[in-house]
């Protein structure tokens, strides 16, 4: 069951390396990997994929290389900025428009009179 917004701002900071950790653990034994070829292909220490996975932290970086040698980088598209265009912006876009063509032969038609 998926926690509500309420219960992951209720949810520790502990409890929540402990949650990552366990996936990250989960992750790799799933695909039949040790910490040993895991922390060599992250190229991190095995002691921090240790870490890691048992919620005692570790760094933004170690995390990152870790998910991408788990081929878990996917998971990070919560963290994607999506640019939306408010309803008065996109009304303001619509009126700067061009409605109409200027016609550029216009001004070549014009002769020009020497006196």
């Amino acid at each position: 069951m998926e926690k509500t917004s309420t219960e992951w701002f209720a949810t520790s900071d502990q409890e929540l390396l402990n949650q990552i950790g366990h996936f990250l653990q989960d992750t790799r034994l799933q695909q039949n990997k040790t910490q040993k070829q895991v922390a060599k292909a992250a190229g991190i220490n095995r002691s921090t994929v240790g870490q890691l996975e048992n919620g005692h932290g570790g760094t933004l970086l170690s995390l990152l290389q870790l998910l991408r040698v788990l081929e878990q980088l996917p998971v990070l598209r919560a963290f994607e900025v999506q640019q939306q265009v408010s309803p008065l912006q996109l009304a303001k876009l619509e009126k700067q428009k061009r409605q109409r063509a200027r016609n550029k032969d216009r001004d070549s038609d014009i002769t020009t009179i020497n006196w």
